[in-house]
């Protein structure tokens, strides 16, 4: 795996053009690498782009651009070939011995950045469960082996294994151990997610391509405190804040780890237990990089991706963000969309006003018969909804309410149970 810790390496990046359906073109998805690249901390030595008909299977470039990739290694001392395809184990031990140095791809090189950027313990287990996944198909005996995985001596190598199918074993075994603890990970924040939907707040989530100012947005709504960076994928572990609304309203703001284009395969069942925030929003705000001369592009990733999460139907708000940014602001914003600038604070109050509208239009109309012994009922529908008639009949109290389908169907569980216990 690419170690980022140490000296800066020295890349050359290598990006080919062959799927006329893609969404971004080699030139932009070659940028978009040398962006993933630096955030690394990674020293660019030298790009090369080929447009090929076909895919080499022993190397996936041709014969030709793999001596012309050793030209530029050699002249460049570059220490790292970064291919912005993934290749396969075979492709990847191939352009190794033909170049003489480390050949890391795309897959790599984001889970790299994940490592890098991860601070939680399910985001550290998530990465490593990844990444090593990764890594089990790609162990070959020219491989060093994994002393880094355990502490070896005796009892850890039965009699005729080869080292190969030692390390293949405890690579299996750390795997299982990952999957136990991410399980039991995922059953805490389940926890943690049942004992928000006790809260009658709708939650809402903030999802985008990488860099796109989610993580800024949050900020500037709710003082999260949350780390911006001008990097890719500065944000990985999810982030939940209470966020006011207009008119004494609230809800669950929740920002997690952005979409890009070409997501390692997997990506969505390896970090099953960030994104599942996403698929318990109620709301969606699809941050959107309003600067960007990829807009459209980088929409339809996001989409592809929500779409592979389940969450397509889920309602959302199209925000474009860094409107301040645009060089050019004769180009058209999308129809239906919310143009705000996270960093200065255009629009944002309208955006909030938008947002509470929204989720307004979701909450439902109640009328409640409330014994008066529960005072606290009546307290919450005050705190969390909007009464808009109150009668004290017989010793019962008379509530007509706006609220949030959560709050009515509580305050309804809470009457039943009542009834029952009478």
């Amino acid at each position: 795996m690419l170690n980022v810790e140490q000296a800066p390496e020295r890349a050359v990046l290598i990006a080919t053009e062959h799927d006329r359906h893609a969404v971004l073109t080699g030139e932009e998805s070659l940028a978009e690498l040398e962006r993933l690249s630096t955030t690394a901390g990674v020293t660019i030595a030298g790009k090369v782009l080929q447009t090929i008909r076909r895919i080499t299977p022993a190397t996936y470039i041709g014969s030709g651009k793999v001596e012309e990739v050793k030209g530029l290694v050699q002249s460049t001392q570059a220490t790292t070939a970064i291919f912005d395809d993934e290749l396969s184990p075979a492709q990847q031990r191939n352009l190794e011995k033909a170049l003489g140095i480390k050949v890391i791809d795309r897959t790599q090189l984001i889970l790299a950045i994940f490592a890098q950027r991860a601070r939680s313990q399910a985001g550290k287990l998530q990465v490593e469960h990844a990444q090593l996944e990764y890594l089990l198909p790609r162990l070959t005996k020219q491989w060093a082996h994994l002393s880094r995985l355990g502490g070896g001596g005796v009892g850890t190598r039965g009699p005729g294994e080869t080292q190969l199918e030692v390390d293949r074993r405890r690579v299996r075994e750390r795997l299982a151990t990952l999957r136990r603890r991410i399980d039991e990970v995922s059953r805490t924040r389940g926890l943690h997610r049942e004992s928000r939907a006790q809260v009658p707040y709708p939650i809402v989530a903030l999802v985008g391509y990488t860099n796109a100012g989610k993580s800024t947005l949050m900020n500037h709504l709710t003082d999260a405190g949350v780390l911006v960076e001008d990097k890719l994928f500065a944000t990985l572990d999810p982030t939940v804040r209470r966020l006011a609304l207009p008119e004494g309203g609230q809800a669950l703001l929740v920002d997690t780890v952005g979409f890009i284009h070409k997501l390692p395969h997997g990506f969505v069942d390896a970090f099953k237990s960030t994104l599942e925030e996403v698929r318990t929003a109620d709301f969606l705000l699809h941050v959107v990089d309003a600067s960007s001369s990829h807009v459209t592009e980088q929409i339809t990733v996001v989409e592809r991706v929500l779409a592979e999460l389940g969450v397509s139907e889920t309602p959302t708000l199209l925000v474009m963000n860094k409107i301040d940014c645009r060089a050019d602001d004769t180009r058209a914003i999308p129809r239906d969309s919310w143009p705000i600038s996270a960093r200065s604070g255009r629009g944002v109050s309208a955006l909030l006003a938008e947002i509470a509208r929204l989720l307004a239009q979701s909450q439902e109309r109640v009328h409640f018969s409330i014994p008066a012994g529960r005072g606290d009922l009546v307290a919450r529908l005050h705190a969390r909804g909007r009464v808009v008639q109150t009668e004290y009949v017989d010793g019962r109290v008379e509530v007509t309410a706006v609220v949030p389908p959560k709050l009515a169907g509580q305050v309804r569980k809470a009457l039943d149970d009542d009834v029952g216990r009478g």
